[in-house]
């Protein structure tokens, strides 16, 4: 297992996100918040963490829904994973919503997403007027189910 450093700024008093157990891919984010918001159903918000990140060039921070929120309150994540650039040096903020049926309140200090730090690469994009041909050719969603 690889190890990169990563600088954080911590504005919001919450402990810095950590792995929980020595083989965990993902660390905790935690809301930063002056009081409880509460998301109705199908509402979205965006929650601050109080987090700035420093990621070494090639690196990305892809942000994640924790599973123990999506099955226990309905709170998952829009646009999963969400993606932190290297040069981006703002607030890490996290857009909830809650997809079940009832009022789903965030306290300050909840744990509500988790950051996978990953090294990424960068396409070079050739244009051509011919793909080499495959197996599967141009069958699309679900296609491969099919009998």
């Amino acid at each position: 297992m690889a190890e990169i450093i990563v600088k954080i700024i911590n504005k919001s008093g919450n402990e810095l996100p950590a792995y929980a157990t020595a083989d965990a891919a993902g660390m905790d984010l935690r809301a930063h918040l002056e009081t409880a918001v509460t998301l109705q159903s199908l509402e979205r918000m965006l929650i601050p963490t109080g987090l700035f990140m420093e990621l070494p060039a090639g690196y990305e921070a892809q942000v994640r829904p924790r599973s123990g929120l999506a099955i226990k309150q309905g709170l998952t994540l829009l646009n999963t994973p969400g993606t932190i650039d290297a040069d981006y040096r703002g607030e890490i903020k996290i857009i909830l919503i809650n997809l079940s049926n009832e009022p789903q309140t965030i306290q300050p200090g909840d744990r509500i997403a988790q950051m996978v730090i990953a090294p990424f690469v960068q396409a070079v994009i050739e244009p051509v007027t011919v793909l080499t041909d495959t197996v599967r050719g141009t069958g699309g969603f679900g296609h491969t189910g099919k009998s």
